[in-house]
Order: C-alpha cells, then structure tokens, then sequence
C-alpha cells in the first residue's frame, strides 16, 4: 500500500513538471560586452604588394654578341660590378685601325708641315712660285684636320669598345635577367634590372572618402603577411588626383625603415588610422552583430556611418531588445560604434543568432 502511494505521489510530482515545462519555455544564459571603451579614430586594413621604390632595367648601347650570362634573379651585385659583356673582338679591330689611322695621319702632318716650311724658305729666295707656297699651306691644313678626324674616330671606337660591359650602377638586388647566353642582342632591348634593397613602396587603391583624409606625410603601418610579427612605419608619399577607376584614387606609401627579410613582390597589409565621422566611437566585438544581410550605408547620408544591429539588454524587465547602431570603422578585432550606444549599455556578445525581440534571458557576464 505504501508503494503504491509512493509511486503515485512519484508520477504526479512529474506530471506537475512536464506541464511547467511546456508552459514556460527555459531562460537562456546572455553574455554582454559593457559598453564604454572610447575611441576617436579608426584603423583602415589595404592588401598591397611591396614593391622596389626605384627598378633600374639595364641594356647594351651597342649591338653585338653576348658572352656566357651567370646572373640569377635575388643575386646580390655591388655598385661598378660588372653584369654582362659583349664578345669585343670585332670592336677591339675597329679601336686597332682608328689607331693605326692616327699614326697614318700624324706621318702625313708632319710631311705636310715640312714641306710647307721648305716652301716658305724657297718663297723668300724666289725659287718657287705663290702658287706652290699656297698649295703647300693648303695641305698643311687638310693634313691636321684629317689627323683631328682620326682622333676622334679613335675616341668615338674606344668608347664603343667601353661599352660592351654593363655594370652596376648601384648596390642592389637582380629583380630579372632577360639576357641569354651568346645570343645576338640590339642596343636598347632590356637585359637585366635590378632595385635597391633599402627603398620599399606599396601602392593601392582608396575610394573618395578615405582619399579626401590623406594628406602626403600620413603616418602608416605595413605589416608582412607571411611574417606578421614585422610591422614596419611608412609614410603616405603621393595621393593620385585623378582617379585610375571608377572612385578609385591611388595612394603610394614609402617605407621608413627597412628589414633584411624585405624582398620585392611580398605580401603585405598597409594600416591607416583616420578619425571617426563623428566625435566619439565606442568598440564592440564582431561577434555582437546580427548577421542579417550586409552593413550598408543610410541612403540619406553617402557619408554616413554604416549600418548594423545588435541586442540591447535591459535589465529591468531582464530581456533584450534589438537596436540600430551606425559603424564608424574598423579596429582591431571591433568594430567602433558612432550612433545607438551610450556608455552602460550591455550588448549581447555572444549566441546572438539565438535571440529574439523582447526574449527574456539570464545575465551572465558583462566583464568584457
């Protein structure tokens, strides 16, 4: 009899339980971020490629056939080294008969000279004619500008000859080597070009906003994408005023300081900081925003902040509540709120997509 009382006083305590349960649905657990750290700029993020701020590219002046090319690409040449040579036998020829030219032409100067004052003397004692001495004066004179031509030929060969070898006009690195070994080249075509390792430039694209806060001499940051942990300064070096695209307006950035893992063509991440559009921004975790659709802009302010929203609790009726908020940039991992918060506000932070309008919750956490 006891038993059965017990059992029965046992399923009536459930029954009592399973129509709580379905009566009133349990109160989820709310994590928040407490609203009141202040910001008054953003950080904006720009994908850019590090890029030599000077590119030398180097050719022959000369044609002619190369000799054996050993240059490799990241090679590491001194100023004055020399890069590639052109086989010099048939300049060494024309330099050999410029100079054979001059010995020819001083020979017929000097026979010139003389018999020129030979003439002079028989003049003065009448045995020859005005028309021999003039002749004799003509020669003399012909004889020293054909010797001035072959001195110049000789000059103008001997710099041909120089310019055979191409050298380093700088202490640099090879960034490309177009010259292939003992093949015919023409003065002019590019055969190798190499930069200096020490001036670094990226260079990407702004839309008009950001272009109109930029001013040459903005401070910035470059970060290695495959190496985070160097983060090096730079400097906004030139601001293009006309747009290369449709509200699209370049903007150049030169290193300040330069690292011995820097190379030309590496991935990197450029960091602006520019003011908020308004006077003060509060940060919230990305995780806060409701992910329904994308952040846009209000169709009555272009310039506006952009527009998100979030759950608001509040803790007298112990729900939360969804509000509009106007983003004002990026930073760090948070985005910073312009409109819709004021300090104190407790933002759902977590399990967001899991709230309603007016749902009640349980407090956890607002020590964010």
């Amino acid at each position: 009899m006891r038993i059965f009382l017990l059992v029965s006083v046992l399923m009536a305590l459930g029954a009592c339980k399973e129509e709580e349960q379905a009566g009133a649905p349990p109160i989820r657990g709310l994590k928040t971020h407490l609203v009141a750290d202040s910001k008054d700029s953003t950080v904006r993020r720009f994908p850019a490629v590090l890029e030599p701020t000077s590119l030398n590219t180097l050719s022959f002046e000369v044609a002619g056939k190369l000799e054996s090319v050993t240059l490799e690409v990241g090679q590491r040449v001194a100023q004055g080294e020399v890069l590639l040579n052109l086989d010099t036998t048939a300049f060494q020829i024309q330099l050999d008969n410029a100079e054979a030219g001059i010995r020819e032409a001083e020979a017929a100067r000097n026979n010139a000279a003389d018999n020129l004052a030979r003439q002079e003397k028989l003049f003065e004692q009448g045995t020859t004619t005005k028309v021999v001495l003039d002749n004799a004066r003509t020669e003399a004179v012909a004889s020293e500008a054909r010797l001035e031509q072959a001195t110049k030929a000789r000059d103008s060969a001997r710099e041909t000859l120089e310019k055979t070898s191409i050298a380093s006009p700088v202490d640099g690195i090879i960034n490309s080597v177009e010259a292939v070994s003992f093949s015919t080249v023409s003065p002019g075509v590019p055969m190798v070009s190499l930069y200096s390792p020490d001036a670094f430039e990226i260079s990407f694209s702004v839309n008009f906003d950001t272009a109109s806060q930029l001013v040459v001499g903005t401070p910035a940051s470059v970060r290695l994408a495959d190496l985070p942990s160097v983060a090096l300064e730079a400097v906004v070096s030139e601001l293009g005023a006309r747009a290369d695209a449709v509200s699209s307006f370049p903007v150049v950035l030169s290193l300040k300081e330069t690292d011995p893992v820097l190379k030309a063509g590496m991935a990197v991440e450029a960091s602006i900081e520019l003011p908020l559009p308004a006077d003060r921004g509060f940060t919230l975790p990305l995780s806060a925003i409701l992910k329904k659709g994308q952040i846009g802009v209000q169709s009555d302010r272009p310039d506006g902040p952009g527009i998100a929203r979030v759950y608001v609790y509040d803790p007298e009726t112990e729900t939360v509540a969804e509000r509009e908020i106007g983003i004002g940039g990026i930073r760090e991992n948070a985005v910073i709120v312009v409109e819709g918060l004021e300090p104190g506000d407790l933002v759902a932070s977590a399990g967001v997509s899991f709230l309603r309008e007016g749902m009640q919750v349980k407090l956890l956490d607002s020590s964010e």
